[in-house]
């Protein structure tokens, strides 16, 4: 199972921030069921770690389980229902946030945001979606296909048409990969780009996101990896002479942003650090 959850990791067949943690946690937990060595689980994680960078949720649940499997059986589970829990209390913040008749703006794939849009439509909110393709993987069909279905009117856009897309909307929605201690988000390439065409337009920018995704390291002073994807996705026959760049991730300013939702609530980024400090003291040890 470890072997393949990884490997179903690196090629993007699980995605998504919180699926990816969760699959690690199950991953683990199986080798701790069979009874492996603490070094044996140590390695483990190590690979599940190494499977995709820019993935703090994943390292830290990782770490939660390891730091508490042996005097209690129970923390993976923990972690598990942690983000199970995160999810309705963000899914409930962030419908709230949604206004009758208002035109939501998401990129990429989340399905953070993906549930707060559905939720906002089951409590009789006339929402409408604009959303925008996501070159190279094309994430952002997943959105489109999974709001669709939900009865939602959405209309889908070239990366290189947002301004048409958000000019046009009411509220940016996203997702997030990865929180810093300055509060800085990192999110998909292009998340920067589109956050500055919604300031340009004065469209409220959300990211929505579980706190467990904030990166104790950054507190010492490292950055968070930026995972540099293979060139052949972007362009598989490109012509010797063209270097091709395909970073998955990009660091977005805290002063773009008008707010983060999570679970603690909405705060803006520099006050969800503290809230994380004082809710999981344990992430910043």
């Amino acid at each position: 199972m470890l072997d393949q959850i990884v490997q179903d990791i690196k090629d993007l067949k699980i995605q998504g921030a919180t699926a990816i943690a969760i699959a690690a946690v199950e991953a683990l937990t199986e080798e701790i069921k069979a009874g492996k060595s603490r070094p044996e689980l140590e390695e483990a994680a190590k690979k599940l770690e190494e499977a995709r960078a820019t993935e703090p949720a994943l390292r830290n649940a990782l770490r939660y389980c390891l730091e508490n499997y042996e005097s209690n059986p129970n923390a993976p589970q923990e972690a598990k229902q942690h983000f199970e829990d995160s999810k309705k209390k963000i899914t409930e913040i962030g419908a709230n946030r949604i206004e009758d008749g208002m035109t939501v703006f998401t990129h990429c794939h989340s399905s953070t945001v993906e549930r707060i849009i559905i939720e906002a439509h089951k409590q009789g909110k006339k929402v409408r979606v604009r959303n925008t393709e996501t070159r190279p993987k094309f994430q952002g069909r997943i959105t489109a296909k999974k709001i669709a279905e939900a009865g939602i009117h959405i209309e889908h856009f070239v990366d290189s048409a947002a301004t048409e897309a958000i000019k046009k909307s009411d509220i940016f929605l996203f997702g997030c990969d990865a929180i810093t201690s300055d509060g800085r988000i990192i999110n998909k390439i292009g998340t920067a780009l589109m956050l500055d065409i919604a300031d340009k337009y004065d469209i409220p920018s959300y990211s929505c996101t579980d706190s467990w995704k904030f990166d104790p390291a950054t507190i010492g002073g490292h950055d968070e990896e930026i995972e540099e994807r293979n060139p052949a996705e972007v362009w598989e026959d490109a012509p010797s002479g063209v270097k091709i760049h395909n970073p998955a991730f990009e660091m977005c300013s805290p002063d773009d942003l008008t707010g983060i939702i999570s679970e603690l609530g909405i705060f803006k980024p520099e006050a969800l650090i503290t809230e994380i400090k004082s809710a999981y003291p344990w992430l910043c040890r």
